[in-house]
């Protein structure tokens, strides 16, 4: 008897850790896509909030602070892409209507970016201009990673969609680079 209960619990204990734990759902990417939503949010008005001339390094920080957040929440997205399967016609468009919201805010961010560079590199000599390079160019394999994993896991229909709405993106964080 007791081999058997042995041999009961040894194979619930396979199961359990055979089975996929980490898998995410539609429904957890579609919150991490609304967060980066947010976060793109939060980065554009950082960029947007500091003033032509005589900004100072607190705003440029903010920059900087919400640039490493919108990375930290791109890479989340992608991790939970990857392990998000069986996504719907339904859920995908409702993914693309995401994305189809964030795009707008993301461009305004990196164009403000660009705007801004003067007023940027008048901070700190210039060393706040080399700093926020370097975000931006976190957020470019960040995106493109995103991308990838959106058309990796959606229906073939929809992966022209995805992916017209990620060259446009990944092509400005790469001009802004």
């Amino acid at each position: 008897m007791q081999t058997m209960n042995l041999l009961l619990a040894l194979a619930a204990f396979a199961l359990v850790t055979a089975s996929p734990l980490d898998q995410r759902t539609v429904a957890q990417v579609e919150t991490d896509l609304t967060n980066v939503g947010s976060q793109a949010t939060t980065f554009d008005n950082n960029i947007n909030a500091l003033p032509n001339s005589g900004g100072n390094l607190v705003q440029a920080l903010a920059i900087h602070s919400s640039a490493q957040s919108l990375v930290i929440s791109l890479n989340t997205a992608t991790k939970d892409v990857l392990t998000t399967t069986d996504i719907s016609e339904v859920d995908g468009q409702a993914i693309i209507d995401i994305l189809v919201d964030i795009q707008p805010i993301f461009l305004d961010a990196l164009t403000a970016i660009v705007s801004k560079k003067n007023a940027l590199d008048a901070i700190s000599a210039g060393s706040v201009s080399a700093l926020l390079k370097q975000d931006l160019g976190q957020l470019c394999p960040a995106a493109r990673s995103l991308q990838s994993a959106l058309i990796n896991a959606m229906p073939d229909d929809l992966k022209t969609k995805v992916q017209s709405l990620g060259i446009r993106l990944v092509l400005s964080v790469v001009k802004h680079n």
